[in-house]
């Protein structure tokens, strides 16, 4: 490895302005989901626990919860991707079977399927809960219950397609550069920040009746 690439290796860790303003954007985000917990609770609260007693009935929380981890688990394997971006290794080594080979592309292919089977899971959800009779316009529980895990479903289906943006990118570039690293650090922010958010909101829709 050149001094130059050592070099390269060494600022792509480092705070830069595309990262800083990342977590700024990031923290906007933030404040826009804080609005909807607040909203959820504050429609609880003023409709009483008679209809969140009712409409939580129609909830499949143990399959709620094996959806989450498969999204908790992307985070792991969105991260594995930051590390192989961070030592410029775009693509495997070996065989596709062995996993300590893989690079960044292989490590963010399994965290999209992974996202989009989370989002496939929301929408067999809505699914069920319609042909049960709970659509977004039932009562205040349901609206508030769609709209929340709508605009997160929202926000996980626009990581799915910065993973594919990052993904094509490399694919198409003759060399792996401190840029896509940096981008692809960039989009693991993202990611692990509406992984955090499904966290929150798991525990306040499915956990707390």
């Amino acid at each position: 490895m050149t001094s130059a690439s050592v070099s390269d290796h060494h600022k792509i860790t480092r705070p830069n302005m595309v990262a800083v303003g990342t977590i700024v954007w990031l923290s906007s985000e933030l404040m826009f989901f804080a609005a909807l917990f607040a909203m959820y609770f504050t429609t609880r609260a003023v409709q009483g626990p008679e209809i969140w007693g009712e409409s939580t009935e129609f909830l499949n929380i143990p399959f709620a919860a094996f959806n989450t981890t498969v999204l908790v688990l992307s985070s792991v394997t969105c991260q594995f991707g930051v590390f192989a971006a961070e030592r410029y290794q775009a693509r495997r080594t070996g065989s596709i079977f062995k996993i300590s080979s893989w690079g960044m592309r292989e490590w963010f292919s399994l965290t999209f399927l992974m996202g989009a089977f989370f989002i496939s899971g929301q929408i067999y959800e809505y699914a069920f809960l319609v042909s049960e009779g709970l659509a977004l316009s039932t009562n205040a529980y349901s609206s508030v219950f769609y709209l929340a895990t709508g605009f997160h479903g929202l926000h996980v289906t626009g990581g799915l397609i910065a993973f594919l943006i990052v993904m094509i990118r490399v694919a198409k570039a003759r060399r792996f550069t401190q840029g896509q690293a940096t981008t692809a650090i960039v989009v693991s922010y993202y990611w692990h920040f509406v992984d955090v958010v499904w966290i929150a909101l798991f525990a306040a829709i499915y956990l707390i009746k």
